[in-house]
């Protein structure tokens, strides 16, 4: 985790020399991914339409709708080995490009182009710094000035936890726009890592419902700018608010530490979680 600050500067030095590989402004882009890559898929496909790019599309690998026409397929796999990303590599008749850390892998061969972020791969079952190195890439390609969230990555990464936090068992994560993608994997990262109660939400949905399970125990992190009025309905159920005047992917890193921090206490391996594997390897037939 601690190398993020410094991936993420390659990855903006990459993006300034010029990624031909990727979506251009114009193109109508299908984002797809697994786990991890699926909700830095949806983060990204939300900044490229409001920077007006064109019309982009988020889906798990699997779920991408039938009948669809696309100018151009982005795949996100760390490993580039994930079964249902390379099924639908393998079937796409449009142009397709992967990010992925190894150059060596089925996606790379299964995708028309590829971008590989060899530095940021990791020993860890349970992604960090590709995910947020890939996703920094892609907002630098949108032209996204991203000095701050560099700085701000080094800030969580030195200062403690907010207080209070790890005394807190249940967490919800929250998010607006393109930060939906960041509390889902917020809360991801607290689930595999933590094995903790953990939930994430759009903010605005957090009212509809999810708010009842909000008490004493609970901590609500909020991505981004809150909703009017949510912070103090929060504090009126007990539960622990948390609001960080940081670009929201530092934000994340912060959660990140927070799972790791869990990890540690309940005697937990954070980068072997139980049930879990470096990619979803499965048998053609298990698809189809």
């Amino acid at each position: 985790m601690a190398d993020q600050p410094a991936c993420w500067r390659r990855a903006i030095e990459l993006a300034a020399a010029g990624l031909p590989e990727l979506p251009r402004s114009g193109e109508r882009v299908a984002v797809v991914g697994c786990g991890t890559s699926y909700f830095m898929a949806q983060a990204y496909a939300r900044l490229r339409e409001q920077a007006g790019h064109g019309e982009t599309d988020a889906f798990a690998a699997s779920e991408l709708p039938a009948g669809r026409g696309y100018d151009r397929y982005l795949a996100l796999s760390r490993s580039g080995s994930t079964t249902e990303v390379l099924d639908l590599l393998e079937r796409t008749s449009a142009p397709s490009t992967v990010i992925t850390a190894d150059p060596d892998t089925p996606a790379v061969k299964a995708a028309d182009q590829a971008v590989v972020l060899d530095f940021a791969d990791e020993r860890s079952v349970v992604q960090t710094r590709f995910a947020t190195t890939a996703l920094t890439l892609l907002r630098a390609h949108l032209g996204e000035d991203l000095t701050r969230a560099v700085a701000d990555a080094e800030r969580v990464l030195a200062e403690p936890l907010p207080e209070g936090l790890t005394e807190r068992s249940q967490f919800t994560f929250l998010g607006v726009g393109w930060t939906v993608g960041l509390a889902a994997e917020a809360a991801l990262k607290m689930r595999e890592a933590a094995l903790s109660w953990t939930e994430s939400y759009p903010a605005m949905e957090y009212r509809h419902g999810p708010i009842a399970i909000t008490d004493q125990r609970s901590a609500v992190w909020m991505f981004g700018p809150a909703p009017e009025g949510l912070a103090a309905q929060v504090a009126a159920t007990g539960g622990l608010w948390i609001e960080q005047d940081l670009d929201p992917l530092a934000s994340l890193v912060a959660a990140q530490r927070l799972a790791v921090t869990l990890a540690s206490a309940k005697g937990l391996q954070p980068d072997t979680p139980r049930h879990l594997t470096r990619a979803v390897v499965l048998r053609p037939s298990a698809l189809r």
